[in-house]
């Protein structure tokens, strides 16, 4: 019955294929997206200095202080970009629908 109604001919001359391509490779990109957002989040330094505290400890003690400034601006940055594009994916997602 599944098969059935992706098979069906109005289906494939109504071009709807292309339309459920499109919101499949959306769906996809907010799945990376929302996975960077939350790493981003996670691995951004907080006042305890929580699970970023761990992993950029010994990259701080390898490069210095300056570098732990650098991974701080970075996770800020990509947080900031995943949080705008997933907001604007989610939109996009509703209207492709």
């Amino acid at each position: 019955m599944y098969y059935a109604f992706f098979w069906h001919k109005e289906m494939r001359t109504t071009g709807r294929w292309e339309v459920l391509g499109v919101r499949i490779a959306l769906i996809i990109l907010q799945y990376i997206v929302c996975l960077t957002l939350i790493v981003s989040v996670l691995l951004q330094p907080g006042r305890s200095a929580g699970l970023s505290g761990s992993i950029a400890g010994g990259a701080e003690q390898l490069f210095g202080k300056k570098a732990s400034k650098g991974y701080e601006a970075l996770f800020s940055k990509l947080t900031t970009a995943s949080a705008i594009l997933f907001m604007v994916l989610s939109v996009v997602l509703v209207l492709v629908k």
